[in-house]
């Protein structure tokens, strides 16, 4: 069974002399209770080229204390995790491998340094004896385990022991925060100061000479190149960093995984004259095959929630039959399956082969002539471009008349809509404020494309609804309702697109991104 815990703490350095102050005159703090003395055995696995480590990821299997097992660790902010934990085994658990294979990829995790610990605990209760951190002072003695080839080497054969001591405050669960503010006065007045390494794991690396490979510098030459290289990594890092929490159900893990999926492919096409599209457009088509096999359980979700928002909308008059529950029982169905084929395309060697090449391409990137140009020059005519695509299917679909021609028209718009958007967004870093309005203007556009496009879907869906109800002995009269409703708001969108287009089509939006 795995459990997930959030995880908030704050650690200090100490020494076998350190003396803990009077912690009863923190704010909150009514008494300390010692807990006693637990001895931890905790050996950290990682890839062979610290993989993990470099993306601040911890994996250990520890024995030991209450909750001895396999446990690992993503970060969330300064001093704040999220630990997976699963029960103690010889061999990592799948749950666990899941969770990693973005990153672990082909290789195997395997044993990188054993820290032994001698922790010393207290806790910190309030008035009512309600535990409120947890104090330890661990003794922590490191070993380096990682022999494997091509491994880092220690320093001139050294470093392959570490030992220290330090202090860990960790909030209880639903404590307010504010008593690790009033513990770490108190402890700074005794002249005990926070730690500089972020983990136990981070400072055990380091002190047995195994430093995890430091993030690669981006050129910041003002190239086009450069820009659309920048951007391009910040995409692929986010699927990698995504994975894991669409196998979690995080909120919002799929639409943002998507997104980045999105980002990169319009990026590709964009920016043609700066990557060879012979090298990305094949990239770009497994990119689109992920996206959408992602679009399932996000399209599902967005559906679900207008249509629950809709009916809670209606008039109790206008509710008949079990709506609630008929459309709990179609949104189950359908995003049971839409989360499979999610998470059987994360599993799948496909997704592997994709992030290989995406790593590959970054690694000897595909560069035209384009790309030694000036970012400042090249990177305003791509946007303007797309720009000048946008028009070319926005125009067009307003002249058409309303009916399904019109509606496939303005989703193809949507599509040109966020291509622009996502074309300014890539060169904010370059262009500043511009690319900023621009990206906001056309925004607009696209969330209105969206709304409209979203009502044509939920029509689509409210008769299917309809028939699952007649076909039940239920009255479908409250499915026709919403679908006059969702007709009546995309008929809205149609209405208002000319204005919000116009704001988006001034010529000073686009002559601005000159300057």
């Amino acid at each position: 069974m795995v459990e997930t815990k959030r995880e908030i703490e704050r650690k200090y350095e100490a020494t076998a002399e350190t003396r803990l102050p009077d912690l009863t005159r923190a704010d909150g703090v009514a008494s300390v209770t010692d807990e006693g003395v637990t001895e931890l055995d905790a050996v950290y696995y990682d890839t062979p080229g610290l993989r993990l480590a470099a993306d601040s990821l911890t994996l250990r299997r520890r024995t030991g204390g209450r909750d001895e097992g396999w446990h690992l660790k993503f970060p969330v902010a300064a001093g704040v995790r999220d630990e997976i934990g699963a029960p103690l085994s010889d061999t990592l658990p799948h749950s666990l491998a899941g969770l990693l294979r973005s990153r672990v990829r082909h290789d195997e995790v395997v044993p990188v340094v054993r820290l032994r610990s001698s922790r010393d605990v207290k806790h910190l209760r309030g008035e009512d004896g309600t535990i409120l951190a947890e104090l330890s002072v661990d003794t922590v003695h490191a070993d380096r385990l990682l022999d494997a080839p091509g491994a880092p080497a220690a320093p001139d054969g050294s470093g392959a022991a570490a030992a220290w001591t330090e202090i860990e405050v960790e909030l209880a669960d639903g404590a307010d925060p504010a008593v690790l503010d009033a513990v770490e006065k108190r402890l700074r007045k005794a002249g005990i100061h926070p730690s500089d390494a972020p983990s136990k794991l981070a400072r055990a690396l380091h002190g047995t000479g195994l430093e995890p490979p430091a993030p690669k510098e981006p050129d910041a030459d003002g190239s086009a190149g450069a820009a659309v290289l920048a951007y391009a990594r910040e995409q692929v890092d986010a699927l990698v960093r995504f994975d894991p929490a669409v196998r979690r159900d995080l909120p919002d893990a799929v639409h943002r995984m998507r997104v980045a999926c999105r980002r990169l492919r319009s990026a590709f096409k964009t920016y043609r004259k700066v990557l060879d599209r012979d090298v990305t457009d094949p990239v770009g088509a497994e990119l689109k095959w992920l996206a959408g096999e992602l679009g399932h359980a996000r399209d599902q979700e967005v559906l679900e929630a207008r249509l629950s928002d809709a009916l809670g909308a209606l008039p109790r008059e206008l509710r008949h039959g079990p709506a609630r529950g008929r459309l709990r029982t179609w949104d189950n169905a359908r995003s049971r399956e839409a989360r499979r084929r999610a998470l059987d395309a994360l599993d799948s060697p496909r997704h592997l082969a994709l992030l290989d090449a995406l790593d590959g391409l970054l690694a000897d990137p595909p560069l035209r002539p384009g790309a030694r140009k000036k970012a400042a020059k090249a990177l305003p005519k791509a946007i303007r471009r797309d720009h000048g695509r946008l028009a070319d299917r926005i125009r067009p679909a307003l002249d058409l008349d309303p009916g399904h021609d019109r509606d496939v028209a303005l989703h193809e718009a949507r599509k040109a809509a966020k291509r622009a958007r996502y074309a300014a967004d890539a060169a904010v870093p370059t262009l500043g404020k511009p690319a900023k309005r621009f990206s906001k203007r056309v925004k607009a556009v696209q969330s209105l494309l969206g709304d409209h496009q979203d009502a044509v879907v939920a029509r689509g869906a409210l008769r299917d609804l309809a028939t699952e109800a007649e076909n039940a002995g239920e009255p479908s009269f409250t499915w026709g309702v919403l679908h006059a409703r969702q007709e009546a708001a995309a008929a809205a969108a149609e209405r208002e697109l000319p204005e919000v287009w116009k704001r988006a089509e001034a010529p000073g939006i686009r002559a601005a991104l000159s300057r």
